[in-house]
């Protein structure tokens, strides 16, 4: 009875039938299984955490080349943009000239005509007052009959010139 009294070997055979409870009921395989089936989990949930990195970075990868795609192009439709806005410069430019060149021949031919016009009148007017003034001095000097032959004479002349 003195067993019962020592309460160390109540606990130390309470423990020793508590395991072998837990061996006969299989409770170490149990355990075991449920951290071999926790450790698959958890090597799964890795391998898929793994594998979910990896794409992360290939699509990390594939939109920073789409970037720089995009960049690319975007510097190439400027650079094409700002070319196609020098050369319609250019074009206006050449086309402005072409105007002006026009503009300037037209000015001098509308000078030239002017100019033709106003020789033309002086010619006409100086005709005029010569035919005026020979007129005059052919009325005072000439005798009828010669300015009639000269009129007779002058007459025929024209009509020959016109036939």
């Amino acid at each position: 009875m003195e067993l019962l009294y020592n309460v160390e070997a109540i606990v130390i055979t309470a423990f020793v039938l508590f395991l072998a409870l837990l061996v006969w009921a299989k409770a170490p395989a149990t355990v075991i299984r449920m951290l071999d089936a926790r450790a698959e989990r958890i090597r799964n949930e890795l391998d898929e955490a793994r594998q979910l990195r990896e794409e992360a970075q290939s699509l990390l990868a594939s939109y920073e080349r789409k970037q720089r795609e995009v960049e690319k192009l975007a510097e190439d439709i400027v650079a094409r943009a700002v070319e196609e806005s020098r050369e319609a410069i250019e074009a206006g430019k050449a086309e402005l000239e072409r105007a002006v060149a026009r503009r300037l021949k037209a000015a001098e031919e509308q000078i030239a005509s002017a100019e033709a016009g106003a020789i033309r009148q002086v010619r006409d007017q100086a005709i005029a007052v010569a035919v005026a003034a020979a007129a005059e001095v052919m009325a005072r000097n000439m005798p009828p009959e010669k300015a009639s032959a000269l009129i007779d004479d002058a007459i025929r002349t024209t009509g020959e010139r016109l036939h």
